[in-house]
């Protein structure tokens, strides 16, 4: 017995804490789900004036503006199985009190960025966004093409002489100039944890299996 007893309790400890792994994914699985749902009900609540002083914290809060476009946009690089590759178009917005502001107004396909977009009256209605975009990879802005790689709110501010508010539409009323809107939707958010517990599970099995390949091993040398 005692050739078994060290495969036997590494087996056990390696199998309790890969179970243990998986167990942890599925309560970070509920975890996301639960703040899915918070991020969706915050999403879908009625649309209120822009309130005076905004920060990060009203992330996904739901507006209605007025105003005009100041025909100044960046265009950041996109596309979809759906649409085909195209151009996200961030449009410098002065609101009816007198606010610079910045809309994401959805989606053009490529064909359809160099189209002429002068100012125009829009009402719009959609969520206050920070997108969290930018990573170590992104390239930096082709500011002589106007290309943008990512949706960062300050520097998109600064480059458009706005508030670094950034609000995405989900309605648009008036002249959309082609420009089709993308709704903020949780489902560009990650909720991987469910496929990270099966693994965990999977390799638990795959070393409990081992262990009693092992052991047998063992009991086969012993004859």
């Amino acid at each position: 017995m005692r050739r078994y007893l060290f495969p036997l309790i590494l087996g056990i400890l390696g199998c309790a804490i890969l179970v243990g792994l998986g167990l942890w994914q599925l309560q970070r699985m509920g975890w996301k789900e639960a703040m899915l749902a918070d991020i969706q009900a915050r999403i879908d609540a009625p649309a209120v004036p822009l309130p005076a002083e905004i920060d990060p914290s009203m992330k996904y809060m739901p507006v209605e503006v007025q105003g005009t476009t100041t025909g100044d946009e960046i265009d950041i690089l996109s596309g979809s199985r759906e649409q085909g590759g195209g151009y996200q178009v961030v449009s410098g917005f002065v609101t009816d009190d007198g606010r610079r502001i910045m809309v994401d107004r959805g989606f053009v396909p490529q064909e359809a960025r160099h189209a002429p977009r002068p100012p125009v009256r829009l009402q719009v209605q959609g969520n206050l966004h920070w997108p969290d975009e930018k990573g170590s990879a992104t390239p930096a802005p082709n500011l002589a093409e106007n290309i943008w790689f990512a949706r960062d709110v300050p520097a998109m501010a600064g480059a458009l002489g706005t508030e670094p508010i950034l609000v995405v539409a989900s309605q648009v009323r008036g002249e959309a100039q082609g420009v089709q809107p993308i709704p903020v939707a949780i489902e560009g958010i990650p909720n991987n944890h469910l496929s990270y517990a099966v693994q965990w599970f999977l390799i638990a099995l795959a070393w409990a299996g081992m262990t009693v390949a092992l052991i047998w091993r063992i009991r086969q040398q012993k004859y």
